[in-house]
């Protein structure tokens, strides 16, 4: 097999896996009463995961999946960090209806046989 279809499978399959774990995450946030408000919502600025809103708090969630927690834990860079406030930003100006919620930044982890892990205000937006 050449390299290239290589890492197209490669990539096939992060893919996969990756939309299985929003997945569970989203299913996980529904059953805690959270309203997912957007999924997979991308701009020039970003890409944010999941949108989800319970009372006046809207969550920015980035899911991570990884064989081990810690690893997922720390996958968020500083400038992914950075990217993901700046699709915030558009967001809220797309969609001034959520202007005046609390806004959150949370990550998701999820691993292999365990359900997701919901860490809540992981980053600031000024961070």
């Amino acid at each position: 097999m050449k390299s290239a279809a290589r890492t197209r499978l490669r990539r096939q399959r992060a893919r996969r896996r990756g939309d299985l774990a929003e997945l569970l995450c989203r299913v996980h946030l529904r059953l805690r009463l959270w309203r997912i408000v957007a999924r997979d919502w991308r701009c020039p600025a970003g890409e944010i995961d999941i949108i989800a809103r319970r009372g006046k708090v809207l969550a920015v969630i980035e899911v991570k999946a990884r064989a081990i927690a810690a690893d997922a834990a720390s996958a968020v860079s500083p400038r992914q960090r950075r990217r993901i406030v700046r699709a915030t930003s558009a967001f809220l100006l797309a969609r001034p209806e959520f202007a005046g919620l609390a806004v959150r930044f949370d990550v998701m982890l999820v691993e292999k046989m365990r359900p997701p892990r919901h860490l809540p205000g992981v980053w600031r937006a000024d961070e």
